[in-house]
């Protein structure tokens, strides 16, 4: 199978040697999101909730120029340079998802990229055209 590089306006450009998602069959994986906006590529705010929002919305705008929806991912993983910001992650997933939820990982780091507060990665399953 060939890849396909996945690319959106919608979401950050990559700030590295790496593609926004590579689809390959009905399978997406998605780089990393940081809470960057888009159209100014600088981060939506300083505040956590805010910038989790703004990951999620990210990832969205990935899994919809590939094709799919953000309740197709079957896998996350979540980085948080403070875990006692797992309720309000779980919060604003709730307000992203719907059961059935994916499944996921959540991870203290010590930084992340120009110093976000949470990143998250994954894997989307497309439907199936069968």
């Amino acid at each position: 199978m060939s890849k396909v590089i996945i690319s959106t306006e919608n979401a950050p450009a990559a700030i590295g040697p790496y593609s926004q998602a590579v689809k390959v069959g009905t399978t997406v994986y998605l780089s990393g999101q940081i809470p960057l906006v888009p159209g100014t590529m600088e981060f939506i705010s300083d505040n956590f909730r805010d910038q989790a929002v703004q990951v999620f919305k990210n990832l969205k705008a990935v899994c919809e120029a590939a094709g799919g929806e953000l309740q197709d991912m079957i896998k996350l993983q979540i980085y948080l340079t403070d875990l006692g910001q797992f309720a309000v992650v779980n919060e604003v997933m709730a307000e992203f998802f719907r059961e059935p939820y994916p499944a996921r990982a959540a991870i203290e780091v010590k930084g992340l990229p120009k110093g976000a507060q949470i990143e998250i990665d994954g894997v989307m399953e497309l439907p199936s055209t069968d």
